[in-house]
């Protein structure tokens, strides 16, 4: 099957084209998709060189380029359409029908969704990514009071990752502590813990796929071993149904899927929408 080159245009960053892009080409298995991100078009000098590299590919390759865009002026868009391509249009696919719906006109400002438009929320995800970061692992910081939540799991389980996300997409202040050895054969929840219990939420994952997440940061020694996977995972699932903690298995689950989950189990609010 052949590759087809799938372009995501945006006056800004391109975060919503790829996002909104991605999840319509993951329904097409088996076909090869080579993804390029054109960000910041806004000028029409911008969109006619975008056009212009997307032609070539086209004629490159004997096929039409796919064009996700999330465009907002109408003039940068009527200059992409003229490219040879399958055009993709996602505001013009939902911003009519919202302002048929509303009887009132959008304000095709660019920069909207993204960025520093908002400068509160832009300020909130900043901080919350400051106060994932110093309370990472357990860090020094531990001003657990100020957390939304905090996550508990094993190394390797997708702690740090998750509490980034959450920071970083939607304002929310977490936490993350790794569950030690000791604090697997003592079986209590951790002392510093404690006066914060219905913040804790914990993370567990499958033996196979954290044996091999470990063994590829450090391949030898009793860390990656099948045992000390075995056991660490046995002790803190225990830990968690012993005292009530809810938990999801990060196996197969990508880090949106596990953020989203944490919130909805949790009844965390995102902050910054």
């Amino acid at each position: 099957m052949n590759q087809r080159t799938v372009f995501f245009v945006s006056d800004q960053t391109g975060v919503t084209a790829e996002t909104l892009g991605h999840s319509l080409l993951t329904q097409f298995d088996g076909q090869e998709f080579r993804q390029v991100t054109v960000p910041f078009i806004d000028s029409v000098d911008k969109a006619r060189a975008a056009v212009q590299r997307i032609n070539a590919v086209g004629a490159r390759e004997g096929h039409r380029p796919i064009v996700f865009s999330t465009l907002v002026q109408d003039e940068l868009r009527h200059v992409l359409r003229e490219a040879d391509a399958l055009f993709l249009d996602f505001f013009d696919a939902f911003v009519g029908p919202m302002e048929l719906e509303l009887s009132m006109q959008s304000s095709h400002k660019q920069g909207q969704a993204h960025g520093m438009a908002d400068m509160a929320s832009y300020m909130q995800r900043i901080e919350a990514t400051n106060f994932a970061m110093a309370h990472d692992d357990g860090g020094a910081a531990r001003n657990y009071d100020r957390a939304d939540v905090i996550l508990l799991g094993v190394s390797r389980s997708g702690k740090t990752p998750t509490c980034l996300y959450m920071a970083l997409q939607y304002g929310v202040f977490a936490a993350n502590y790794p569950l030690t050895e000791d604090d697997l054969e003592d079986g209590d929840v951790p002392a510093i813990l404690r006066p914060h219990r219905r913040k804790l939420f914990g993370l567990t994952i499958s033996p196979e796929r954290l044996q091999h997440i470990r063994r590829e940061r450090r391949a030898h020694g009793r860390y990656a071993s099948s045992q000390q996977v075995g056991f660490e995972l046995r002790a803190a699932e225990g830990l968690y149904r012993r005292h009530s903690i809810p938990f999801i298995d990060t196996s197969e689950k990508s880090i949106e899927e596990i953020a989203a989950a944490i919130l909805n189990d949790t009844g965390v609010e995102r902050r910054v929408r």
